[in-house]
C-alpha cells in the first residue's frame, strides 16, 4: 500500500484516537454516546477502506457490523435505556477531566514505544495500525477505569472492542467466521449489559457503582 492509499489508512486510524480522546473530555452522557457514535462510523470507514486496499470483500461484514451495530442500533438503545431509568444525565469521574486526559497521553506514548519496538520488522501499516489500535483500547480502558456511571462503562468497553477490531483488519483481515462471532458476541453482551443496568437501577435507584460499594460495605 503506497501513496494515497497509506494515507487515508492513517487518518482514519488516527482519527480514531483523537475520537478517543473526545470520549474521555465527554461530561454528559448524552455527548458521550453521540461522540461513541461518531467513534464507531470511523471504526466503519477504516475497515471499508482496507477492505478496499486489501482486496478483501470479507472485510466489508465487518464495516457493515460495526456502521449498523455500535454506529446505529447501540446508541439509540443506549439513549432509551438511559430516558426509560431516568439516569441523571452527568458523568461523575473519578478523577478530574485534566488528568485523565494527560494519563491518556501518556497511554498513547506508551503505546507508540511499546508496539514500534515490538513490530520493528512489520509491514510499516501495520505496525503503525497496531500502535493506533493499542492506543484506542488503553483508552477504551481508561473510560472505564475513570467513570462511575455504568452506561460511560458500557461505552468504554464498547470502544476498547473498536480497538481489537481495529487491529484485526489492521494486520491484513480476519476470517469471516470470527467476524460473526464477535458481532454476536457484542449483542449478547449488550443485552446483559441492558439487564444489568435495569437491576441496579431497580435495586439502588442508581447507576452510579458507588452505590454497589456502600451495599458491600465497603464506603462509610
Amino acid at each position: 500500500m503506497h501513496g494515497i492509499a497509506f494515507d487515508v489508512a492513517h487518518l482514519l486510524a488516527g482519527s480514531l484516537v483523537l475520537i478517543s480522546f473526545m470520549m474521555l473530555y465527554q461530561d454528559r452522557l448524552y455527548a458521550l454516546l453521540n461522540v461513541f457514535a461518531l467513534h464507531a462510523l470511523v471504526l466503519a470507514l477504516s475497515v471499508a477502506w482496507q477492505a478496499f486496499t486489501q482486496h478483501a470483500p470479507h472485510l466489508y461484514v465487518t464495516a457493515a457490523i460495526a456502521l449498523i451495530f455500535k454506529a446505529i442500533i447501540i446508541p439509540v438503545a443506549l439513549h432509551r435505556i438511559i430516558q426509560k431509568l431516568g439516569i441523571h444525565r452527568d458523568i461523575e469521574t473519578v478523577v478530574g477531566i485534566g488528568l485523565t486526559m494527560l494519563v491518556g497521553i501518556g497511554l498513547v506514548a506508551l503505546s507508540m514505544a511499546l508496539m514500534l519496538r515490538v513490530t520493528s520488522a512489520a509491514d510499516p501499516l501495520a505496525r503503525e495500525d497496531l500502535t493506533f489500535a493499542l492506543s484506542v483500547v488503553l483508552l477504551g480502558l481508561l473510560i472505564m477505569i475513570t467513570r462511575r456511571n455504568a452506561v460511560s462503562q458500557v461505552v468504554g468497553f464498547m470502544s476498547l472492542e473498536n480497538g481489537l477490531v481495529l487491529a484485526a483488519t489492521g494486520a491484513k483481515g480476519m476470517p469471516l467466521v470470527v467476524e460473526f462471532s464477535v458481532a454476536f458476541s457484542i449483542l449478547i453482551a449488550f443485552i446483559v449489559i441492558g439487564v444489568f443496568l435495569f437491576r441496579i437501577r431497580e435495586r439502588f435507584d442508581t447507576v452510579d457503582d458507588r452505590a454497589l460499594d456502600d451495599f458491600r460495605g465497603e464506603r462509610r
